[in-house]
């Protein structure tokens, strides 16, 4: 229930923010809307102001279908207009008029992300520090010379370094490295001491083409520093039926001395001889006591590859760090932080046109619900920035250049702005056949990738 509620919040924000800026322009440029609707066929709900703005009578509703809304405006091309009001008809404006109240629904959109970041700035959240656990064996961070321990105080790109407030704003960084082919500086405290170090992360040799699992395991940085212990025990799993309860401390496995619960993690990936189970000697502690216990972990596949787990949560709650951002830093982070979103949006998108990223990456409206509802059940600032997300890709994504969308008629535009007429009728069905084609296609691949991430 809590997933349905927090997704349809999250599409009643987002459309209406939207479908307002449009509005509001149009209102501005003395256009008569008609209607503004938020969601599409049958009307569930209609009203109009009692005391409307000066020369509107705009009917707001609300549609049974839910994906989408509009705001329909007097225009000549869609029926009759009077004469003594065609100069309040939408394609009678001047180009500049036209195309603001086309852009102003996804500039909305963005503007609004800006505000969610800045709340999300100005409430705070509490965060991982940004203290690494030991690289995974063989990867990119491990032969940058990171071995687990350091605390990574500020990063960057082309040496303009800048402090880094969390691990979550350093997993934000190497992403956007891995993704946009960048290496990426850090500068690291590796003792506590105040030594201070440079770290040089060759992300430009990842070649990513999805940002998941299996790049962050490349790259070798997968989780704060933890101590090495047992969380909750799962009735019926390895961990249970071999002994291990809450609490225990590990300290080795097969001879193997254990750091972190990210290293814990790995060894008990790694405790299988192709697609069995290799039972080996740990050493824990337990209430202060040493104790050995023979653990052989369960086999499960993951990505075609046969790794143990031992049905218990590894790895004790990491120290954690408030994030908070008085009221100009706040807004000013949030504004950032929507442009490098929409930079690295709009770079994905380019690449996968090109196929140099796969189009795994598209999602759909099953895998947003998905994290609509896990954001809300971990608190406010989660599901705010998960709404500022999808506000930008959807400001993002309608200004792309396709003719059903804001930007595709932003392009009519600039070809009117360029040779003096507008995109003649015959032009403008084709585009928009193809358009739609293509918005289609678009849908499929974003909801197969659903299916296949949620159910697969």
């Amino acid at each position: 229930m809590l997933t349905v509620i927090a997704f349809v919040v999250a599409l009643g924000v987002l459309i209406a923010v939207h479908e307002w800026g449009h509005y509001r322009v149009a209102v501005a440029c003395n256009v008569r809307v008609l209607r503004f609707s938020i969601g599409f066929g049958k009307v569930l709900y209609r009203w109009q102001p009692r005391r409307p703005r000066p020369g509107q009578d705009t009917e707001f509703v609300i549609g049974a279908f839910p994906f989408g809304g509009y705001v329909r405006m007097l225009d000549e091309r869609e029926a009759p207009v009077d004469p003594h009001e065609r100069h309040r008809a939408f394609n009678t404006q001047p180009l500049r008029a036209r195309a603001a109240i086309v852009a102003a629904g996804p500039v909305a959109n963005l503007l609004l992300a800006v505000f969610l970041y800045a709340a999300v700035n100005w409430i705070g959240i509490d965060e991982p520090v940004a203290l690494l656990a030991r690289p995974v064996p063989g990867s990119l961070a491990e032969g940058a010379g990171l071995s687990g321990g350091e605390r990574v105080l500020r990063a960057g790109f082309d040496g303009d370094l800048t402090p880094v407030e969390s691990f979550e704003d350093l997993r934000w960084r190497i992403t956007r490295g891995a993704l946009e082919q960048r290496d990426l500086d850090l500068e690291v405290d590796s003792d506590g001491r105040g030594r201070l170090h440079s770290v040089r992360l060759p992300l430009s040799e990842v070649e990513a083409q999805d940002a998941d699992a299996q790049m962050f395991r490349r790259i070798g940085i997968l989780a704060p520093l933890t101590r090495p212990e047992i969380g909750q025990v799962i009735n019926g799993g390895a961990a249970q039926r071999d002994g291990l309860r809450q609490g225990d401390l590990v300290l080795s496995i097969g001879g193997t001395p254990i750091i972190d619960g990210q290293q814990l993690r790995e060894e008990i990936r790694m405790s299988v001889s192709g697609d069995e189970p290799r039972a080996q000697l740990w050493r824990i502690e337990r209430g202060g006591r040493p104790l050995e216990i023979e653990v052989a972990p369960e086999v499960r596949m993951e990505g075609g590859v046969a790794i143990g787990r031992v049905g218990a949560y590894v790895g004790a709650a990491p120290e954690m760090v408030t994030v908070r951002q008085g009221p100009l830093d706040g807004l000013w982070m949030g504004a950032v932080r929507t442009w490098e979103v929409s930079a690295l949006t709009v770079r994905m998108m380019g690449r996968m046109v090109i196929g140099e990223a796969s189009l795994k990456n598209l999602s759909g409206p099953l895998t947003i619900a998905d994290y609509a509802g896990k954001s809300a059940s971990l608190g406010l600032t989660q599901y705010l920035g998960f709404l500022a997300l999808i506000s930008v890709s959807l400001g993002v994504l309608n200004l792309m250049p396709l003719p059903v969308l804001d930007g595709g008629h932003l392009m009519y535009y600039l070809w009117e702005g360029l040779t003096g007429r507008g995109v003649s009728d015959a032009w403008m069905e084709r585009l928009q056949r193809g358009g739609i084609a293509l918005l289609l296609l678009m849908m499929s691949i974003a909801l197969f990738n659903d299916v296949t991430r949620l159910f697969g």
